[in-house]
């Protein structure tokens, strides 16, 4: 076989035709995840009842809404909702791109079309939330293993029967998927896992774990605030003072784990992506390169524009090898962020934990609470797409950094040019010294020269008070007129920084790339500070706790007041146990009538020949009354089910 090796891969993908298409079977999955999320939406009851429980008492309250996950206080299946994202990764990147509608919109509705789309993937990958938080384990589980097998054999069908693709050659599809495929895997066999313990708990092997506010790590991080600090601590390691430390009182909720998987697959795979197709466009440059040259050679055209051409084969080499180059330096420079945006959300966390919010500009201060909230919905998605797009213009300023570098100092050494490029950088390396020599000579003067001495010895820096008025004024006048050129060269490179470090940090939705003053302007910064602030007023440990407590006392005098056990008498104030006794004996004998009888005192005194006696025949009387109207009640209560709560009270 002859010809053009990428004519060939594009001859396999197009005959291939045993595949399944993706956009067709995304759509086709809204059947099942419809049926699936009408499932577990019939199996729980609404806490509410509604005008239509009363016109259909069949339902009885169900069909409630289904709760994917909690992305505000669940620290619970992080990992698996985490690689729930990781299987949603392949059709978020869909989002960015309007072929996967199966009809045809004008262009002035595409935001219609990709609120279409974003609604569809999210209800196609819905179960897979919802079977992971749902309380009916056994249904989740089982529901969630037969939608998983049915997304894992698609997938890997398609993957291997297929794998081509146009743009990277025959194994497309296996090189793209498989961190998908992966998280497909992980879900199923979390399924498996929650089916068996679910069976487990039911034949009583094994016990539910309580839900409880508080989490381990979080009363740790409550018993270290209680704790004196340790007067000689263990000093940290280079690698905990400059990269990361790690601290077990502190876990990241599963959307922050979330969001750090899909921006990390959506690197792998717009890596992959511009990988293929800048390897695609400088074949076509250099296609088009050879023609030209073939039309110089035929047409016999001007020496100049032939002279031409082995430059053009110089920047089409040198561009390549750049962009090769500082697509790894985007991509490691990328990961690099979403890690430490991770380091960044604990550290700022736990600063407002501790009341500081130095950190954060001062009119953020008084976020209002819906600006807040709404920072939790947009966080995720706009972190990823913050990731991606700054990965496509971080990877832009590498490359013009790279040709720069190439052009400036590797080629005239190259083509024996080095003294040239040694001069020329040498007048500006001597032009740029002069600059900063004359700006730290001022400050040097006027440290020497133009200030008093220390107020003590001890002191660290002299005080800010003048000193020879007149040598100082003249001093000012005539570096004056010079400070006015050095300003000049000092603006443009104040612009040249800014621009190079705002588009640097464009990815890093945690800072601010405006201007002091102005940060209110950068969306990103605000959302990111809106959503650190809902996070900490909804699980501040020190909160949580508190809240436990108040939860946990509750319970222990509801439980009291049920007469189920009276265990935590003991830790309660002495001086109010005999009251307390009386009330639950009270409580007691309400609910029970017929216990009067049995009480020690009455079956003392049937036994004895005393006064009380005389009152013995109308204590009998009221409990046979008391037990008569406790027993009538629940003959009532059996008949009439819905018996009203007030009149259930009262019985």
């Amino acid at each position: 076989m002859t010809g053009d090796p990428a004519e060939q891969t594009v001859t396999t993908v197009q005959d291939c035709q045993n595949g399944i298409s993706v956009d067709l079977f995304l759509h086709f999955s809204l059947i099942p995840a419809v049926l699936i999320t009408g499932v577990l939406s019939f199996l729980q009851k609404r806490t509410k009842r509604l005008a239509i429980d009363h016109r259909l008492p069949v339902l009885g309250g169900r069909f409630a809404i289904v709760v994917p996950l909690d992305t505000i206080g669940s620290l619970r299946n992080r990992w698996s909702y985490g690689f729930a994202y990781g299987a949603v990764s392949s059709s978020v990147l869909l989002l960015f791109s309007e072929s996967y509608v199966p009809f045809y919109l004008p262009p002035w509705a595409r935001a219609t079309v990709y609120l279409v789309g974003a609604l569809e993937v999210g209800l196609v990958y819905f179960p897979f939330f919802a079977c992971l938080s749902t309380p009916f384990r056994a249904y989740g589980a089982v529901l969630g293993i037969l939608y998983s097998l049915f997304w894992i054999t698609t997938m890997v069908w398609d993957a291997f029967t297929c794998p081509g693709g146009k743009i990277m050659g025959k194994y497309q599809k296996i090189i793209v998927q498989w961190p998908c495929i992966l998280s497909l895997i992980f879900l199923l066999g979390r399924f498996i896992y929650m089916l068996v313990k679910a069976v487990r708990i039911h034949l009583q092997l094994d016990v539910e774990e309580p839900g409880e506010l508080m989490h381990q790590h979080q009363v740790q991080h409550v018993r270290n605030l209680l704790k004196k600090a340790p007067v000689n601590s263990k000093p940290l390691s280079w690698f905990q003072r400059r990269v990361y430390e790690s601290d077990p009182c502190f876990k990241f909720p599963d959307r922050i784990i979330g969001t750090a998987i899909i921006s990390l697959i959506g690197l792998y795979t717009a890596t992959l992506a511009d990988y293929s197709l800048s390897n695609m466009a400088f074949h076509q440059v250099e296609g088009w390169k050879n023609a030209l040259e073939q039309l110089v050679i035929s047409c016999n055209q001007s020496e100049a524009l032939g002279a031409m051409i082995p430059h053009l084969e110089e920047f089409i080499e040198v561009a390549r090898k750049s962009w090769l180059a500082t697509t790894i330096f985007a991509s490691v420079n990328s990961v690099a962020y979403s890690f430490h945006i991770l380091a960044c959300y604990r550290k700022h966390l736990k600063r407002l934990w501790r009341g500081q919010k130095g950190f954060i500009p001062e009119r953020f201060h008084k976020h209002r609470a819906a600006v807040s909230v709404a920072s939790i919905t947009r966080y995720s998605g706009w972190q990823i797409a913050f990731t991606l797009w700054g990965y496509l213009i971080v990877h832009f300023v590498y490359f013009l950094v790279a040709l720069t570098f190439a052009y400036a100092l590797v080629l005239p050494i190259k083509n024996g040019k080095a003294l040239i490029m040694l001069s020329n950088l040498g007048i500006i390396l001597l032009t740029i010294g002069l600059v900063i020599g004359l700006m730290i000579f001022q400050v040097g003067l006027v440290h020497i020269f133009f200030l008093q001495d220390k107020i003590s010895p001890t002191d660290e820096h002299k005080p800010l008070a003048l000193n020879n008025r007149k040598a100082f004024h003249c001093f000012n006048y005539f570096f004056f007129f010079y400070n006015v050129v050095m300003g000049i060269s000092n603006c443009i490179m104040r612009l040249l920084l800014s621009i190079v470090t705002g588009t640097w940090l464009v990815s890093r939705i945690d800072r601010t790339i405006m201007q002091r003053g102005y940060e209110a302007m950068d969306a990103g910064y605000s959302t990111w500070v809106g959503m650190i602030f809902t996070d900490h007023h909804h699980n501040n440990p020190v909160m949580v706790c508190f809240c436990q407590l108040l939860v946990s006392n509750t319970h222990e005098r509801h439980a009291a007041s049920l007469y189920a056990t009276f265990s935590n008498a003991a830790s309660e104030s002495r001086v109010s146990n005999p009251a307390r006794r009386r009330w639950k004996l009270f409580y007691t004998l309400l609910r029970n009538p017929h216990l009067i009888l049995l009480r020690k005192q009455h079956l003392s005194s049937s036994s004895s020949s005393s006064p009380q006696t005389a009152l013995l025949p109308q204590t009998v009387f009221q409990a046979w009354v008391m037990a008569s109207q406790k027993q009538s009640c629940q003959e009532v209560s059996q008949t009439l089910p819905d018996i009203d709560a007030t009149q259930e009270e009262h019985c």
